[in-house]
């Protein structure tokens, strides 16, 4: 066993003599710093191979511009080249919606830009071909997660086809890693040669297109020369790809690209609390490697305090990345578990008494499933929220409820927020049963009342229900009434938080209209409103493929969106509407839309004279059974 207790993998030449080592089987390139947080894809993934007797090392964010010395300095692994561009999309990282450069990066020491280039995995992935062509490359991580097949990218405003052609590697991991990579490794150090690969679950590799079936259940999709010529056809795939990659036993995905063809093989099931324990559990320092001491890396400040308790998300989101990357069943950690790690935290020399999060993609979906896992095995609905929670669906808060109760009775804890977003849709469900409605509504008001940092952020994201079900999220009326909840709270407990709503502009279905109507809308609630986003076409959701195509993937009917740079600035100048700069802009605009009576909703007593900054989110940065097998079928 190569395990290290207590110290960080090695990432120089030097670190790895002073372990002993004569060879290392897997090194891992990453476009973040290197952080050993179970929060971090690439520490993950190298705590796991090590704790199943392999020798890692780490290269966080290589030099690719000066003599390539950081892709040499290790040499040559025995088994394979690990490359992830980091835990977002590069591009998401580098640009805004607008697509003008950002001037920092969270995930880089003293927030410093420009330390990893544009797509990264490609990058990274043809220097360490062009060095070394006879070692296998594996590419993974959200980049490449989401990019497995042809997809629309924003920036450069095409469709592209699978990351594997750019990259030129020989084999992709996408979702959750921890599974394929010990298959990878154990199958390579057995003897297996990369190409032999073809059939690991979780995995995509290029194949001669004579490998693609003519029968049996793989899902056979429009060619990616197809889906140039014809947009609705790029829509259609995505039905199939959502579908597929959110069944508890999934089918292989082929894609004619060029002479090559693109094999995606079906997903695993869920994992199990015994599998998430033992990836969570694993010798992590949870710190920043030494290398950058007296550096802040902003995206471990957010994360040093916090505590995971789950994956995956069955919100369904049209325009979230969620469950194309974690899927959308749940897999919980034991109590113990979570325990565990809290201790962790509470032992850690800077800790002051505050969890700043215990959460997961959405917060409160811990221990949730179906009643009934046998439905949940043959269900193809790709949200089991929308348009209405599904009944069978548990949604007892219970669990959640005593993994609180659990922290917050440690001495040490002072208090723990819950930072994730939260569901308020699944925590206000009526189920009919009075002991779950009780408990849930006792969620609800111990969340307000005891896990809030002075405001809580939740997602509406509309208020127009017709956005709002292309979004599939929940009617606005709902965040009123969860409003009101809210308000009765801090009333009840004599509380002055605030309750801060997230909004997005320029979504697919939404018109200027649509816009002006929020603003009046939420002018009426007292809101002036921080969390607001225009809508950024990210690979892999619905919403994007909607925003390319100009159809909806499910019905193939015809779905306008704000393209131009001019359009977006019509929406997205509404969030604006108390700033005295916008008045006459939005007066002209309204009088042009014959919407006179929103005039005087929102400016009937003036511009108001509080001044807010808004400031921006960052994207979520988540049934059918005809023709499935090959939809080319006419």
């Amino acid at each position: 066993m190569a395990k290290i207790q207590g110290q960080w993998l090695p990432t120089t030449v030097k670190e790895v003599q002073h372990l002993g080592w004569d060879y290392i089987d897997v090194i891992l390139f990453t476009g973040d710093a290197y952080i050993d947080h179970p929060s971090m894809g690439t520490a993950v993934i190298g705590r796991v191979l090590e704790a199943h007797g392999y020798r890692v090392a780490i290269v966080p964010q290589p030099n690719w511009r000066d003599d390539l010395r950081d892709f040499r300095k290790l040499g040559r692994p025995r088994l394979f080249f690990g490359v992830s561009a980091g835990a977002m999309d590069s591009m998401v990282n580098h640009y805004t919606a607008n697509r003008r450069r950002r001037s920092d990066d969270a995930y880089t020491p003293d927030a410093r830009a420009g330390q990893r280039p544009d797509y990264p995995t490609i990058v990274y992935s043809n220097i360490l071909k062009q060095l070394f062509p006879d070692v296998p490359v594996v590419i993974a991580g959200i980049e490449a997660s989401l990019r497995r097949l042809a997809h629309y990218d924003y920036w450069q405003d095409r469709l592209r086809p699978s990351i594997l052609m750019d990259s030129k590697a020989d084999l992709l991991i996408y979702g959750m890693g921890e599974k394929p990579n010990i298959a990878i490794a154990d199958a390579l150090s057995s003897g297996a040669t990369i190409d032999q690969l073809t059939d690991i679950p979780q995995t995509a590799v290029r194949m001669p297109l004579s490998a693609i079936p003519t029968q049996g259940d793989d899902v056979v999709l429009h060619s990616f020369d197809e889906c140039l010529a014809n947009k609705k056809m790029q829509a259609e795939n995505f039905r199939h790809i959502e579908v597929e990659s959110n069944l508890w036993n999934g089918h292989n995905l082929w894609q004619a690209t060029g002479d090559i063809a693109i094999k995606v093989n079906r997903t695993n099931p869920p994992m199990t609390t015994e599998e998430i324990d033992a990836s969570f559990d694993l010798p992590y320092t949870r710190l920043p490697h030494p290398r950058y001491q007296g550096k802040r890396i902003p995206a471990y400040e957010m994360i040093r305090h916090s505590v995971n308790l789950h994956r995956g998300c069955f919100g369904g989101c049209a325009f979230c990345t969620i469950s194309a990357h974690q899927g959308k069943f749940i897999a919980s950690r034991s109590k113990q578990s979570i325990m565990r790690e809290v201790k962790q935290v509470i032992q850690m020399d800077d800790f002051k008494g505050y969890i700043s999060d215990l959460g997961g993609p959405s917060a409160n979906m811990y221990g949730m499933h179906g009643i009934d896992l046998e439905r949940c095995q043959r269900c193809a609905r790709p949200s089991c929220l929308h348009p209405k929670p599904c009944s069978n669906l548990n949604t007892d808060h219970s669990a959640l409820l005593d993994i609180y109760h659990a922290v917050d009775a440690l001495p040490q804890v002072k208090k723990s927020f819950i930072g994730s977003g939260v569901r308020y849709d699944l925590s206000m469900h009526r189920t009919g049963n009075p002991a779950v409605d009780k408990v849930n509504a006792q969620f609800n008001e111990e969340l307000i009342r005891f896990h809030v940092s002075g405001r809580l952020k939740v997602a509406p994201e509309h208020t127009s229900d017709t956005v709002l079900n292309v979004m599939r999220k929940p009617s606005f009326a709902l965040f009123e009434q969860f409003k009101q909840i809210f308000d009765r709270i801090n009333e009840k407990y004599n509380l002055r938080q605030q309750l801060i709503p997230y909004f997005i502009s320029s979504h697919p279905a939404c018109t200027e209209v649509d816009m002006a109507e929020l603003a009046a809308i939420t002018k009426d609630l007292n809101f002036h409103l921080e969390q607001v986003q225009d809508f950024t076409p990210t690979p892999m959701t619905i919403s994007t493929e909607a925003f390319y195509t100009g159809f909806h993937p499910y019905t193939l009917q015809p779905i306008v969106s704000a393209h131009t740079p001019q359009e977006k600035l019509a929406q997205r100048k509404y969030f604006f509407w108390y700033k005295p700069e916008y008045k006459q802009d939005i007066v002209r605009s309204l009088t042009r839309l014959h919407r006179q009576d929103l005039i005087r909703r929102l400016f009937s007593h003036g511009a108001p004279s509080t001044r807010v900054t808004a400031t921006p989110r960052e994207p979520q940065n988540k049934h059918f059974q005809k023709n499935r097998r090959n939809i080319r079928k006419k």
